[in-house]
């Protein structure tokens, strides 16, 4: 059997579950992470086979159960940066590196010491991505998940950058920056130039319309939010970001696509200005940024 064999054999199992691009997509991750086989090299070389089929068969076999082939593998990309998961952490998206270009776009600021904060930081991925970009600015992250923020650690050395990792849980701040040179100085005493979040955001009724590979396989805790109260992240970090923020500080959402009027009220009422909302690459929208005024 060949490594093109395999290839056909994903698409008998998988086309009817995913379709014949999704397939083809985790058909070359599987061999690229397994093998070390690029897309390009088996084009080059058609007959290329490998000793031991059983890897790409349990990949294959987790594919048919509807398991992300990023828990699989165990790795994924997210900005061109590498990035380890697990069923602890959310799975890093297209929509969310947006929000990182986004960010990079309206604080031009490399070469410049600002502060960071990321809040539901979970793999890690917006704060190192941030970290990468701008070495001199100070980061930091928060997530209620220590299972959470221990894969963040992994990906902050993994990619060389310094991050301060704080576990607290937003909505009864309480957290404490592990600092041998502040060791009693907390985060909500810190002034930030730039507040990002991901959020929780996903409503309990519109489980019905996800995926299961996501309802099944990714933590619900970085997903849901109550019907009766969707928006009780944002309120939160929004009042944290009116005190936390420096003066002319910028606060960038994800959100729902369906809850964007309702959160920009929301930021309406505490008084930032610029208020803009972006869509994604699905046309859907998906991001907001507001200034903060006044000190």
């Amino acid at each position: 059997m060949t490594l093109k064999d395999m290839q056909h054999t994903f698409h008998q199992e998988l086309d009817v579950l995913y379709g014949k691009e999704e397939v083809d997509s985790f058909f070359f991750m599987a061999i690229d992470a397994l093998y070390h086989v690029s897309r390009m090299a088996l084009a080059l070389k058609p007959n290329y086979t490998v000793d031991d089929f059983n890897p790409i068969l349990n990949v294959l076999e987790l594919l048919k159960q509807e398991k992300p082939i990023q828990y699989i593998l165990g790795e994924t990309e997210f900005c061109g940066l590498p990035f380890k998961v697990n069923g602890h952490t959310l799975i890093p998206r297209p929509e969310t590196e947006e929000l990182v270009e986004w960010i990079l776009s309206e604080f031009n600021i490399q070469n410049s010491e600002i502060k960071i904060l990321d809040i539901g930081t979970g793999s890690g991925c917006i704060a190192i991505a941030l970290a990468k970009k701008w070495p001199k600015a100070s980061v930091y992250a928060l997530d209620v998940s220590a299972d959470a923020l221990k894969m963040a650690k992994q990906n902050a050395a993994l990619n060389k950058v310094e991050v301060v990792f704080v576990e607290a849980d937003i909505l009864g701040m309480q957290g404490k920056i592990p600092s041998a040179d502040e060791p009693r100085l907390k985060l909500n005493e810190l002034k930030f130039d730039i507040i990002v979040s991901n959020p929780p955001y996903v409503r309990e009724l519109e489980k019905q319309y996800m995926k299961p590979n996501v309802l099944n396989n990714e933590p619900h805790l970085a997903l849901f939010v109550k019907d009766e109260n969707p928006l009780v992240f944002y309120k939160t970090i929004t009042e944290f970001a009116v005190r936390n923020l420096s003066k002319n500080g910028l606060l960038f959402f994800e959100i729902n696509e369906f809850l964007a009027k309702d959160t920009i009220q929301l930021l309406v009422a505490n008084h930032f200005s610029s208020i803009e909302l972006k869509q994604d690459i699905f046309k859907k929208d998906r991001m907001i940024k507001g200034v903060k005024t006044g000190d």
